[in-house]
C-alpha cells in the first residue's frame, strides 16, 4: 500500500492544471460576480461609488473609491487607466447606468454597472466600510468550510 503522501502527489497529478476563475466583465454585473472575482483573488479592478460623499462615507463597498456622479468622467479621466476594469455603482440602478455611460464614452473599455447597488453587496454579505458599518469578525470568521457554506448559500440568493 502507498504512503499517504504518495496516494496525495498521485491524486494532484490526475488533476488537470487549471485554475478555475470568475466570469468576465459584462455591461451589468451582479454583486455575486464582483464578489466571486474579489474571494478568487482578482483585485485588478476599480469600483466607484457615484453617490455623494456623505452617503459614501456612511457606508460603501469596501475598497471603492468616491467619484460623484457630476465628476466621474473627469476625475476617472485623471486617474483611472481605460483599460482597466471598472465596476460602478451609485444611489439608483439608473444613476449606475448614468456613469457607466459616461465612462465608456469618455474612452474606458471595460466598465460594469453592478446591478442593485449596495443593497445587493449587502444581500450577499459583500464586505462593507464606513461609518454606519461597524467591523466585527463572526464567530465563524476563521471557519474555512463554514465561510464556504456561507458563500453557497449566498450565491442561491436572487439579487
Amino acid at each position: 500500500m502507498k504512503a499517504i503522501p504518495d496516494m496525495i502527489d498521485d491524486a494532484k497529478k490526475s488533476l488537470p492544471n487549471v485554475t478555475p476563475a470568475p466570469d468576465r466583465l459584462t455591461a451589468e454585473s451582479s454583486a455575486h460576480d464582483l464578489k466571486s472575482r474579489l474571494e478568487w483573488g482578482q483585485p485588478a479592478l476599480t469600483i466607484l461609488d457615484v453617490r455623494d460623499r456623505e452617503s459614501f462615507n456612511d457606508i460603501h463597498i469596501m475598497g471603492a473609491m468616491t467619484m460623484p456622479l457630476d465628476e466621474v468622467v473627469n476625475r476617472a479621466s485623471s486617474s483611472i487607466d481605460r483599460i482597466r476594469d471598472i465596476y460602478v455603482y451609485g444611489g439608483s440602478d439608473e444613476e449606475a447606468a448614468q456613469a457607466a455611460a459616461g465612462l465608456r464614452e469618455a474612452g474606458f473599455q471595460n466598465v460594469a454597472q453592478l446591478k442593485g447597488g449596495l443593497e445587493a453587496w449587502k444581500a450577499v454579505a459583500g464586505p462593507m466600510e464606513g461609518t454606519e458599518e461597524e467591523v466585527k469578525p463572526g464567530n465563524d470568521a476563521y471557519n474555512v468550510v463554514a465561510r464556504v457554506s456561507q458563500h453557497l448559500e449566498n450565491q442561491k440568493k436572487d439579487v
